[in-house]
């Protein structure tokens, strides 16, 4: 069932054609939203953002975010200038807040069809980064006339799923190694959804969380140029900008993939499937793309996961727009196997 929280909208709200179990009106602080709702079961909260006291404070909103599951909150935002604001909408989609609409009329719409980042990324102002010019800072502390002038680097956020289409793929291995790469030349974090295999890596660089915080573990990494999400065998790609879909092309493999879903590789049209640990040559994957009448975007044979360089994987990162790695012939080999550190 369904609840809401009203207040300025309270009249329009209640013609909507949805059942709720409970409801409230009035203006609360987050605080006491959270204390009502934070532990109370629900499938979905439509709440009017004037009811939230002191709402053009972001951080209001934040507080709500920290200590709730804000997949399923459909925010109804009011006309102030504040909260329709470039910045503010930018805010709400960091945070994980993908669900707000100005429109009642979408409230329902939106229940049954909930955005993923991707409806939303239109707001997420990820090129403006702030930086200050030091030298007018300086200037400015010492008392002199001027402030410090802002600047704008352009940058955009990857946040790039690796996911196992057929069982354990992979998917756990290939993102610590992808991370390996990229950390060269890029600021990158690893995460592992639900499952903590990353372990055995003993690499504390890399980190863990479940789906229902994946979306909060971005919005504060936002920072950085890419987020690796191993996805496992699970789903979660909506909080993902891009998915590898990893398929190992074993006869057994293959026939258990499709012995689950038959159109499994219909599904998969337009995406990129990965074939790892693959022995397959260029005349085998013509032959595995017109049987299964889909396009491979890379092979991946197996590789030494001991390698400090493997240009195998720098090329697949090249392809997919990391321009700032080099493809180097050498690839240098580290301790044989790193178990103790």
């Amino acid at each position: 069932m369904n609840v809401k929280i009203v207040n300025k909208y309270a009249s329009l709200l209640a013609d909507l054609d949805i059942d709720f179990i409970k409801s409230i009106e009035g203006e609360f602080t987050s605080e006491e939203i959270i204390m009502q709702f934070s532990n109370f079961f629900f499938n979905k909260m439509i709440l009017d953002i004037t009811a939230i006291k002191n709402y053009e404070d972001i951080t209001k909103i934040q507080e709500l975010s920290v200590n709730m599951d804000m997949s399923k909150v459909i925010l109804l935002l009011d006309d102030s200038e504040v909260v329709n604001s470039p910045r503010y909408l930018s805010q709400l989609v960091s945070m994980g807040i993908y669900n707000f609409t100005r429109n009642v009329d979408a409230i329902k719409f939106l229940i049954d069809n909930p955005n993923s980042y991707k409806d939303v990324a239109q707001y997420h102002q990820l090129n403006n980064v702030m930086v200050t010019d030091e030298t007018k800072a300086s200037n400015e502390e010492s008392g002199k006339s001027g402030g410090p002038t802002i600047i704008y680097e352009q940058r955009e956020l990857r946040v790039i799923g690796v996911k196992n289409v057929t069982e354990h793929a992979g998917s756990t291995t290939l993102t610590y190694l992808l991370k390996k790469q990229l950390e060269k030349k890029y600021k990158v974090v690893a995460v592992e959804v639900d499952d903590n295999d990353f372990v055995f890596f003993n690499d504390k660089s890399l980190k863990h969380t479940n789906h229902l915080e994946l979306q909060n573990f971005i919005a504060s990494n936002y920072q950085l140029d890419v987020i690796l999400v191993d996805l496992n065998d699970k789903g979660a790609e909506s909080s993902c900008t891009e998915v590898l879909y990893l398929i190992e092309p074993g006869l057994i493999k293959l026939n258990k993939l499709i012995r689950k879903d038959r159109n499994i590789f219909e599904k998969l049209k337009g995406k990129k499937i990965i074939l790892n640990r693959s022995v397959l040559n260029n005349s085998d994957i013509a032959d595995f793309e017109y049987e299964s009448r889909s396009k491979v975007y890379y092979n991946i044979p197996y590789l030494d996961d001991k390698l400090e360089n493997n240009h195998v994987l720098n090329e697949l990162l090249i392809k997919m727009g990391f321009s700032r790695l080099d493809v180097e012939n050498s690839e240098k080999g580290g301790k044989l196997f790193s178990i103790f550190k």
